[in-house]
């Protein structure tokens, strides 16, 4: 897929909206004005800081369910995601925790957002919802019934999970793309605001043959430099936060310190291929040792 006609760049910088409780989750406050406002302070916040695009998620809906959330949870994401809509010129995409990409693709096509995220597309995930399998077939058959072109960008060996089997990351990617039709993978650490690996992006950007990867946690503007000559674009939340606390809202100066960061680090790279000659067909190619750190 063609990352610079969803996002206007081919290295896209995408900031979460993590909602508040929302109706009918255990930590439901309820208010729906302070989600909505809440969310809304963090959209303007991103937008103002240079994101490219924005994810929202029931993030605080934890514990979650493993698959379908209750119809409320629907009504009020439908609810914030067009209320953004109206009030940032962003791209918008959703993920429904724990695993609800049914969901997802209804609101994206109810509200015209334009991608969703998937924590497991293919394979069989242990985590502490359960055990969760992936739903690649009837996903994307119904995606072909909303007659929309709505993005999915699925994780690989997601965080706070384990796969039942032995997990081989290439071929997990591998068949993210070929056998899920995923238009993107996603690479997280093990946790939430926990990055992956170099030598887990390393193997994913190399099974990946050019087409989009995505770091889905722990990217900061300390750690980008390493992690960008891997992937196309960031999935990016906890180090935005005020004082980095994942529970505070966004803070604009912290996101434009981070976008900045990650913009020096492309031109870093930029110039560095052109010093060694270096063209690469994409910008996941792994580079020559002496430009990426810690590749052999």
């Amino acid at each position: 897929m063609d990352l610079q006609t969803l996002f206007h760049t081919a290295t896209p910088v995408i900031g979460v909206v993590h909602l508040l409780p929302l109706p009918t989750s255990a930590r439901w406050g309820g208010s729906l004005k302070a989600v909505i406002d809440r969310a809304e302070q963090e959209a303007t916040a991103l937008a103002s800081g240079g994101a490219n695009a924005i994810i929202v998620e029931n993030f605080f809906d934890a514990p979650f369910t493993k698959d379908r959330v209750d119809a409320a949870v629907v009504s009020a994401m439908t609810l914030v995601v067009q209320r953004l809509k109206n009030l940032v010129a962003l791209p918008i995409g959703l993920n429904v925790l724990r695993n609800d990409a049914f969901s997802g693709l209804a609101i994206a096509a109810c509200t015209g957002a334009q991608f969703i995220r998937v924590n497991v597309l293919t394979g069989v995930m242990a985590t502490d919802q359960g055990i969760i399998e992936g739903q690649a077939h009837q996903l994307l058959r119904y995606r072909r019934e909303l007659g929309q072109d709505i993005k999915i960008f699925a994780d690989v060996m997601v965080k706070h999970a384990q796969p039942l089997h032995s997990p081989n990351l290439a071929t997990a990617v591998r068949d993210t793309f070929e056998r899920g039709l995923a238009d993107g993978v996603i690479l997280s650490g093990w946790a939430t605001g926990h990055p992956p690996t170099e030598e887990d992006l390393s193997v994913a950007a190399s099974a990946a043959k050019g087409q989009p990867l995505f770091i889905g946690s722990g990217a900061s503007w300390d750690n980008v430099e390493q992690l960008v000559p891997y992937v196309n674009g960031v999935i990016v939340a906890s180090s935005l936060k005020r004082n980095g606390q994942i529970e505070q809202p966004i803070d604009p100066i912290r996101v434009s310190r981070f976008v900045e960061a990650w913009q020096r680090a492309h031109h870093k790279i930029q110039e560095l291929n052109r010093a060694n000659g270096n063209c690469r067909g994409s910008i996941n190619e792994p580079l020559p040792a002496m430009v990426v750190h810690g590749q052999k």
